[in-house]
């Protein structure tokens, strides 16, 4: 439960969030530094689009086969060391990826990459919560904002390597040796002690367990529902993280460099998104911004591939973004207010099922781009905005409101 918002923060708290917010933002670069140099992997390694979306699906393979484990790590050792030690394997499943002569070490590394990158993502937002209980006020948000300029870091980062032909062994293994000596000097300023116990089961929990089949069932539907709806957030994101490069530089011809823009574009939208997220839902509400979000994604990006350049590529994805924002926070709020659910259940299963938007999107998209071209695939990014529209219904439509202890 979050504190009195008149209580006092203390120093060390305040270096706890700083410590937090550089937590997410390696997260979000360590990774996106490898996306622009995808198209050239794919030539070196002459893989198809359905093999080269297969490849990529290994790094979301192994976050669905470890994400359920960090609970019991996070006990045994901590979040906040879990969180240090799961950047710096992922950090090297990338490097090994990025030097892979081989489609089976291309796979290998991002399963590797994949299994450690969801135990730092629940490990960092599960310390996250902790230090936001001290703030007694929503800083959850600042945390994601603040990992979208990772994000766009290490894509600038990225596309700076490819366009000055910088080899991937150097410019992967700076990136490693960079983000993890940035996380390890974090840690120190993390909070100590162990975690937090979980709360007990509330009274009208347990009534609600003891609810007819029918309520049960809705309870499964709307969790179905929230699922897709993360689902939704988490394919456009990943249709910018595996296919915006290939796409601008394969079917537009844009170069390297230029080409890494899609991918900047769509993270840099979704966080100026994230920065205005909390004070729209609180006027608007869930469930209205969820369905413009949607709106917004569906036009923008529907607009870029009826009438494809290079410019109006890079802006469709901008809008997608921005249009996607809030989602995975939203559904994540829904599922961790489901009555009925012990404490942080209905979190935990959104937050696992959701990685299925990422292990889907790769493949499907990559055989739809071999059967009819990379710009049908991409219609996936359309297609997932008009399904939020049609499924913020299950969103709160009221202001998100604050729980105290």
């Amino acid at each position: 439960m979050l504190l009195s918002p008149s209580s006092p923060v203390l120093p060390q708290h305040r270096a706890a969030r700083v410590a937090v917010a550089a937590l997410f933002l390696t997260n979000g670069a360590i990774f996106a530094n490898l996306l622009p140099r995808y198209p050239q992997l794919k030539a070196d390694l002459g893989l198809s689009n359905a093999e080269f979306g297969l490849g990529v699906a290994a790094f979301p393979t192994g976050a669905l086969m470890a994400g359920l484990a960090a609970g019991a790590l996070i006990r045994r050792f901590r979040s906040s060391r879990v969180a240090v030690a799961g950047t710096l394997l992922t950090s090297l499943g990338v490097l090994f990826a990025s030097l892979a002569n081989s489609w089976t070490g291309f796979a290998g590394g991002l399963f590797f990459a994949g299994c450690m990158d969801a135990i730092t993502d629940v490990a960092q937002n599960s310390h996250g919560l902790r230090v936001q209980r001290l703030y007694g006020r929503s800083i959850l948000n600042t945390f994601h904002a603040i990992w979208s300029i990772g994000a766009v870091v290490g894509g600038l980062m990225g596309g700076l390597a490819a366009g000055l032909a910088l080899p991937r062994g150097t410019h992967l293994g700076s990136s490693a040796l960079l983000f993890s000596a940035v996380s390890l000097t974090a840690l120190r300023f993390t909070l100590p002690g162990p975690e937090p116990v979980a709360t007990e089961p509330t009274e009208e929990s347990a009534r609600t367990r003891e609810a007819p089949v029918s309520s049960r069932r809705h309870l499964v539907l709307t969790i179905a529902a929230l699922v897709l709806i993360a689902c939704g957030g988490t394919l456009v994101e990943d249709s910018g993280m595996t296919w915006a490069a290939v796409y601008l530089n394969g079917t537009l011809g844009a170069k390297a460099a230029v080409a890494s823009f899609g991918f900047v574009a769509l993270v840099g939208a979704q966080f100026v998104g994230r920065l205005l997220g909390d004070a729209l839902v609180d006027r608007f509400g869930q469930r209205a911004v969820a369905r413009t979000g949607g709106a917004i994604t569906a036009l923008g990006m529907g607009m870029a591939l009826l009438f494809p350049s290079i410019p109006a590529t890079i802006a469709g994805f901008a809008f997608a973004g921005f249009g996607v924002a809030t989602l995975v926070p939203a559904a994540m709020h829904g599922a961790d207010e489901l009555p009925g659910l012990r404490a942080g259940t209905g979190l935990t299963v959104v937050s696992w099922l959701m990685r299925l938007g990422f292990l889907l999107s790769p493949p499907i998209v990559g055989l739809v781009a071999d059967s009819a071209g990379l710009r049908v695939g991409l219609l996936v990014v359309p297609l997932a905005g008009t399904l939020v529209v049609l499924l913020a219904g299950v969103l709160s439509a009221t202001r998100v409101t604050r729980h105290e202890s």
